[in-house]
């Protein structure tokens, strides 16, 4: 069916920030933040993580926004229209996949080999269009898992609302997260009843589903975890939890340390998976990306935060271990909330929050794989929405069964061990890697590069110019960050604005950064 409808776009511009806001909000800031801050030494670990986000967040998004409102298309789309038909760059980054395949098979890495090849291939064949392609890939893959533990939060809303939360010690709720995703019905029930609720919203469209939802459940996020801050401070004790999130102790900071905050740098702004081309292509020319850019990154950073804020000083005033790792959410802070005078409504609106936190990042990545069916398959919004969705559904499913028995789909694992030689890990956990190891790194290096050296940043700050024309009027140090021709560029003088800093960031350090961040996630540096 043809969609030759006009282009959605926000209703306002607090109703994009705070929709792009939630799509960067999701289980990373409430759940993963919290634990790596925990094993990372507390304050030292949130300022380094600081400077990772200046240094890679920021520079990388404002890159995503600018392309995805210059072009109003999805991410394929958006790199097939503004992309040369051959480009000595592309041929250059197909053959080292092409020999990183090579290099693979002589280690009998037989899948990633394949895959090796056959990404070298398309980008000898489309060019820069690949990148589009594994964003949109990258949101599909992802929210395929990303849903199975959304559906655990929503299951753990259940217990604690029945009471079920209620455990003696830290073994008792080991074993009720081990008895939850050991029961594939029950949570393939919960990942199908997350998976409805991203449908019903995407399906409203982007002003009357994304946007208005979006300012509905960010407005009760921020209201839940001020709740929950002002009664884990009441706490006696609670004050060593301040401490430990707020006081740098630069003892406890590695090398390890440096590369984790700047992998969760990039993984939590939602980059490199389409999501902020994609909300970026419903901008109008009059609003300033530039200070967008910032406000989101701010309130990301923000709740991540306050989530430490509101776990922490609860966490030590029940002298529970804070660096418990990814069982901080699930198996500690139940323990803990339970433990507090009415625990059953403070472990209901924990729950709650992680609801909404993976609410509002489900539904952006399904309006990625959404977008680019309307656009590239000419389909509406409805069927588009139901398909895609159905799609994932399916996908969701295996990886919920797969968590703890690949025995039930024995097929499945012959096939990937056969390949990829995942041995014992699950399929949940064989998508995780694709995806946040390697489709989105890879994707935030491509992005940088693209817009650095082939679509260029001249073009990219004129395109930033619109609704923000002060962001790089001022006379500048033009020549290093690719703005030779600029205009500003004739002067006796030049001092380094904005633009000038973020074309610098852009063509050479945030690249860089990201490249470091995806050789220690798949363990080669």
């Amino acid at each position: 069916m043809a969609n030759n409808s006009p282009r959605e776009h926000w209703g306002s511009g607090i109703g994009f920030i705070l929709a792009a806001t939630g799509s960067a909000v999701g289980l990373g800031n409430i759940w993963k933040f919290p634990y790596i801050t925990g094993e990372n030494g507390g304050g030292a670990f949130v300022l380094i993580y600081l400077v990772c986000i200046a240094v890679i967040g920021i520079p990388v998004m404002l890159c995503e926004m600018s392309l995805g409102r210059h072009t109003q298309k999805n991410p394929i789309g958006a790199f097939g229209s503004i992309s040369p038909e051959s480009s000595k760059l592309s041929h250059f980054f197909g053959l080292c996949m092409l020999l990183t395949g090579m290099g693979l098979l002589l280690f009998h890495n037989y899948g990633m080999a394949v895959l090796m090849f056959v990404l070298g291939a398309l980008v000898f064949a489309y060019s820069w269009r690949v990148v589009g392609f594994c964003g949109v890939f990258a949101g599909f893959v992802i929210l395929s898992f990303y849903s199975v533990v959304a559906g655990w939060t929503i299951a753990y809303f259940g217990k604690a609302l029945s009471g079920g939360l209620d455990f003696v010690d830290k073994v008792a709720a080991e074993q009720s997260f081990s008895s939850l995703v050991a029961n594939p019905y029950y949570s393939i029930g919960c990942h199908l009843g997350f998976m409805f609720l991203c449908v019903v919203i995407v399906m409203g469209g982007v002003k009357k589903g994304i946007e208005r939802w979006s300012k509905i459940l960010m407005s009760l996020l921020f209201l839940l975890l001020f709740i929950l801050i002002l009664r884990g401070l009441s706490l006696p004790g609670a004050t060593q939890g301040v401490a430990f999130m707020l006081s740098p102790d630069f003892s406890a900071i590695s090398t390890n340390s440096v590369l984790i905050a700047l992998g969760h740098a990039f993984f939590t702004l939602s980059l490199g998976m389409g999501a902020i081309i994609t909300y970026g292509s419903y901008v109008s020319k009059d609003q300033n990306l530039f200070l967008s850019t910032l406000s989101i990154v701010a309130l990301d950073t923000l709740v991540a935060i306050l989530a430490g804020l509101a776990i922490f000083p609860a966490v030590f005033a029940f002298n529970m271990e804070p660096s418990a790792g990814p069982g901080l959410v699930f198996n500690t802070v139940p323990l803990v909330m339970t433990q507090m005078p009415g625990g059953i409504f403070w472990a209901g609106l924990f729950f709650l929050l992680l609801i909404i936190a993976a609410l509002t990042s489900g539904i952006s990545l399904l309006e990625v794989v959404v977008a680019a069916a309307m656009d590239e398959l000419k389909i509406k919004r409805t069927p588009a929405v139901i398909g895609v969705g159905c799609i994932i559904g399916l996908l969701g499913c295996l990886c919920a069964v797969s968590v703890s028995d690949w025995t039930r789909v024995e097929w499945l694992h012959s096939g990937l061990t056969g390949l990829f030689g995942v041995d014992d890990a699950s399929f949940f956990d064989f998508m995780d890697n694709i995806a946040s190891n390697w489709l989105l790194p890879l994707g935030g290096i491509s992005i940088s590069i693209f817009v650095g050296w082939v679509w260029g940043t001249r073009k990219a700050v004129e395109e930033i110019r619109h609704g923000s024309h002060n962001f790089a009027d001022v006379h500048l140090i033009a020549l290093l960050a690719g703005l030779k021709d600029d205009p500003s560029h004739n002067s006796d003088y030049h001092v380094l604005t904005l633009a000038a800093l973020w074309g610098i960031f852009i063509r050479f350090i945030s690249p860089v950064a990201v490249m470091i961040a995806f050789l220690y996630n798949i363990g080669w540096i």
